[in-house]
């Protein structure tokens, strides 16, 4: 399937599943290798998030914790600047080294906000891990520590992203042409 049509919108195959699960698998070496000793909390950042962390917490090979957050900041094609909380953090993150999983990085809005809320709750270490990070689209000054893919500033779905809810079940990724 190269081409699919989501609502009003056609999406051509750009990132296949395989390459993928490869890029997962070397993101989540990199954090066996650097936070084996630390007993980190994961904080996957919902709806998007959820397919990127289950893949990832497959090969994380130490103790450690997993909790969820759902922010929202896009609608449809476009992201609206402002970032609204729809499930907050329940668990204590004071004193603790925390991976924030999130499914793309773009503008670094929603990332910034997540930052400022951890280090307030007394988070002693923040390590970022996306799945896909756009740098031409980066507004804020946040460093990214685990970054699986960079791509361009397109719009895109699957693997847990969607357009206007949708798409979030494909196993590919694909990439609005029209």
């Amino acid at each position: 399937m190269n081409t699919i049509q989501i609502k009003d919108k056609k999406f051509a195959l750009s990132i296949p599943e395989t390459e993928i699960l490869a890029t997962v698998r070397r993101v989540a070496e990199d954090i066996n290798r650097d936070l084996a000793d630390t007993n980190p909390l994961f904080i996957c950042i919902l709806n998007g998030a959820f397919m990127f962390a289950g893949d990832l917490m497959k090969i994380v090979n130490f103790p450690c914790e997993i909790t969820f957050i759902k922010l929202s900041s896009y609608d449809g094609l476009y992201t609206t600047g402002t970032v609204k909380e729809i499930i907050g953090l329940n668990e204590s993150v004071v004193g603790r080294t925390v991976v924030v999983v999130e499914d793309i990085v773009d503008t670094g809005i929603t990332m910034e906000r997540i930052l400022g809320s951890l280090r307030a709750k007394g988070a002693k270490e923040i390590k970022i891990a996306t799945f896909l990070q756009k740098p031409d689209a980066l507004q804020r000054d946040i460093t990214v520590d685990y970054v699986a893919m960079k791509i361009p500033n397109n719009f895109i779905v699957g693997y847990g992203l969607d357009y206007d809810g949708y798409g979030r079940n494909l196993k590919d990724i694909y990439t609005v042409v029209d």
